[in-house]
C-alpha cells in the first residue's frame, strides 16, 4: 500500500483533540492544523516555559484552549465529550530526559497514566475516527548500533524517559487491542520521532535552546557531548508524518494501525558538534561553543537513529528539508524573536514553504 500526501481537503472543518498543545511541538501542530482548516480542541497544562512558542506564535488564536492535565481523568473524559473529536493527537508529556532523571515519578505519571488516560477517554467517545498516539525514537533498546531502528526492532529504555515513552507504546497497543479492534473500528497508531530542532523550543538541556539563551547573553554555549549522534529534522517533518498518518487512519484503519519511525534522510544523521558549529555560523557574531570540562552525568546515548523506509515505502512520506535549511529555518526564527518581529508571521510563512516543499 502507498498513500497519497497531506490532504487539506480531510482536515477542512475536522474536530481535532489535541494534547500537549501548549508545548513546543503541539503548539507547532496545532498551528498547521488550524492553517488547513480543522477546528482544533487543545488540552495541556500552561505552557511549560517563559517565553515560548505557544505565546510567540499566538496558538490561542485559533484553538479552543482548555489548560489542564493529562493526570486528571475526569476532567479529560469531560473535555473529550464536549468536543466531540474525530481525530484525536496526544503529544501531552513530560519531554526532556535529564528532568526524568531528577523526577521520575512525574515523568511516568505524565508519560504512561497520562497515555492511559487518553485512551481510557477515547473508549466513550462514540465520534473518534482515528488517534495517533505521540511517543519517541528513544523508545527502542538502544545497543548504540549503526543501523537505525526499525519499527518491529525491540522496546526498550535505558533511562527514565524512554522507559516510560517505551510503556506508553506497550499501553497504546494493549488499548488497541483490547477496546479497539485492533485498530479495525477506530484506527490507533504510535508515531515514533528523532530529534526536533525548529523556532519556539525555550526548554531546558536542550541544545538549540541552550545555544540561544547563551548567545543572546554574550556567552559560549557549553556542550556535554559533541560528538554524539542524533537524527536532527525541522518539526514540522514528524508533524507532516502525523498529519498524513491521522488521515489514512480515520479512511482505512486496519491497515494503518501500527508504530511508525519518522526521521531525517540517512545522511542528516549529525553530531551534536557538526550541529552547533552551523548553529554559529548561522547565528554569527558572538556565536561560539566549547566541549563541557566534566562529561560525567547521568547516561545520554551516543549514537541513536531511526530506519524510515517503512513510512517512504507505505505512507509516502519523506524528508523534505535537509539538514541545513533546518538549521538556517530555526535560527531565523530565534533571530526574529530575539529582535521583536513577528514570530507568528515567521511561523506560518514556515509552515507554507514547507507545505510547498512537498
Amino acid at each position: 500500500m502507498r498513500a497519497p500526501g497531506l490532504n487539506r481537503d480531510f482536515w477542512k472543518g475536522r474536530r481535532v483533540f489535541l494534547t500537549g498543545h501548549t508545548g513546543f511541538m503541539g503548539g507547532w501542530l496545532a498551528l498547521w492544523l488550524a492553517r488547513l482548516g480543522a477546528k482544533v480542541h487543545g488540552y495541556s497544562l500552561a505552557p511549560p516555559t517563559d517565553p515560548c512558542f505557544f505565546a510567540a506564535a499566538d496558538v490561542a488564536r485559533d484553538t479552543e484552549s482548555i489548560i489542564a492535565d493529562v493526570r486528571d481523568l475526569a476532567a479529560l473524559r469531560r473535555a473529550m465529550a464536549v468536543a466531540r473529536p474525530e481525530i484525536v493527537m496526544h503529544l501531552a508529556a513530560q519531554p526532556l530526559v535529564r528532568q526524568a532523571y531528577s523526577d521520575p515519578l512525574t515523568t511516568y505519571a505524565t508519560n504512561v497514566m497520562g497515555t492511559v488516560h487518553v485512551l481510557e477517554a477515547m473508549r466513550a467517545c462514540g465520534s473518534l475516527r482515528a488517534a495517533v498516539i505521540i511517543t519517541s525514537d528513544k523508545v527502542y533498546d538502544n545497543i548504540e548500533r549503526e543501523q537505525g531502528y526499525r519499527e518491529d526492532d525491540r522496546l526498550g529504555g535505558r533511562e527514565p524517559y524512554g522507559s516510560s515513552k517505551a510503556c506508553a507504546e506497550l499501553v497504546t497497543r494493549a488499548y488497541r487491542d483490547s477496546y479497539f479492534d485492533g485498530g479495525a473500528d477506530v484506527g490507533i497508531a504510535t508515531a515514533r520521532a528523532g530529534n526536533v530542532i525548529g523556532g519556539g523550543d525555550f526548554a531546558a538541556d536542550r541544545i538549540v535552546p541552550d545555544a540561544i539563551r547563551a548567545w543572546s547573553a554574550e556567552r559560549p554555549l557549553i556542550v556535554r557531548n559533541p560528538a554524539a549522534t542524533r537524527p536532527w529534522q525541522h518539526v514540522l517533518e514528524p508533524i507532516r508524518g502525523y498529519l498524513m498518518l491521522a488521515q489514512h487512519l480515520a479512511d482505512t484503519p486496519a491497515e494503518w494501525s501500527t508504530p511508525w519511525n519518522f526521521g531525517p534522510a540517512e545522511g542528516d544523521v549529525k553530531t551534536v558538534a557538526w550541529l552547533c558549529s552551523e548553529l554559529v555560523r548561522h547565528w554569527g557574531d558572538g556565536a561560539r561553543w566549547s566541549p563541557a570540562n566534566d562529561s560525567s552525568g547521568p547516561y545520554e546515548a551516543k549514537l541513536l537513529s531511526v530506519d524510515i523506509a517503512k513510512a517512504e515505502r507505505e505512507l509516502g512520506w519523506r524528508p523534505l528539508w535537509p539538514v541545513a535549511r533546518t538549521v538556517s529555518a530555526t535560527v531565523g526564527w530565534y533571530k526574529d524573536f530575539v529582535t521583536g518581529a513577528d514570530t507568528r508571521k515567521e511561523s506560518l510563512a514556515q509552515i507554507e514553504e514547507f507545505e510547498n516543499a512537498a
